[in-house]
């Protein structure tokens, strides 16, 4: 049997006296494309601020391949990890630099560092745009470096959290549809929160559900109307599944 990528167990985080955040248990596998998904204030980024080693909790362990990094996390197991945020973070640089960033801090060889920047500009369609300040692009463009920039580093573990909301309809459906495409091909471990159902399932094969900082549970898309949920998670899971009628 293989290790997971990720193991959490018994986690609590509190925040002004309040708990915030309880999982019982969670895995991922290596390969896995899961749906964080809730209501609103359900705890859906500070979950994922854990997983990505971004805020630590007050209790629980936490395993990255198998290795218990519940007090602190190696510097080479952190750059296994990759995360992209709603507002794409760009340096006021290039597009080129921005992502070269991370093979730069590795001290990968120029050639190197050159040919995947490249590539990677290339497979999100914004080779273009290599040469460009990346503080002037549009928030779809400024998407897509923020994504080579992620993948380049070829991270083991990828977390995304809510980056294609800001964008409009025929932006968002254009990038999703090629960052699907780009998952297929790296099978690359991705955890994906977002509020919008059909992104979701476009690009996740299953969902966890959180509640009141809760993880409820998880399952496969055809296995939701099976579960026993809490009445209002079921209404808002029902509610979010439903296309809107206008």
């Amino acid at each position: 049997m293989s290790i997971p990528i990720l193991q959490l167990k018994n986690i609590k985080l509190n925040k002004n006296g309040k708990q915030v955040l309880k999982v019982d248990q969670f895995t991922v596998e290596e390969g896995a494309i899961i749906g964080i998904v809730g209501p609103n204030g359900a705890g859906k980024s500070t979950f994922m601020k854990v997983m990505a080693f971004l805020e630590e909790p007050d209790e629980g362990e936490i395993f990255f391949r198998g290795i218990n990094v519940s007090n602190q996390i190696g510097i080479d197991q952190r750059r296994q990890i990759a995360m992209v945020f709603q507002q794409p973070l760009m340096l006021n640089t290039t597009v080129h630099n921005n992502v070269a960033i991370s093979l730069k801090l590795r001290n990968r060889p120029k050639k190197e560092i050159q040919e995947l920047v490249i590539h990677w500009l290339e497979r999100f369609g914004i080779l273009h745009l290599q040469n460009r300040n990346a503080k002037t692009l549009s928030g779809g463009e400024a998407q897509r470096v923020a994504l080579a920039r992620a993948m380049i580093s070829e991270p083991k573990l990828l977390f995304l959290d809510e980056p294609f909301t800001a964008l409009d309809l025929p932006t968002r459906k254009r990038l999703l549809e090629d960052f699907r495409q780009v998952l297929m091909e790296t099978k690359t471990t991705t955890l994906f929160v977002s509020h919008d159902f059909q992104e979701v399932k476009f690009l996740c094969k299953e969902m966890a559900m959180l509640y009141k900082g809760h993880l409820i549970d998880r399952a496969k898309f055809d296995e939701i109307n099976r579960l026993q949920l809490p009445e209002e998670l079921a209404q808002f899971l029902q509610d979010w599944m439903t296309p809107l009628a206008i």
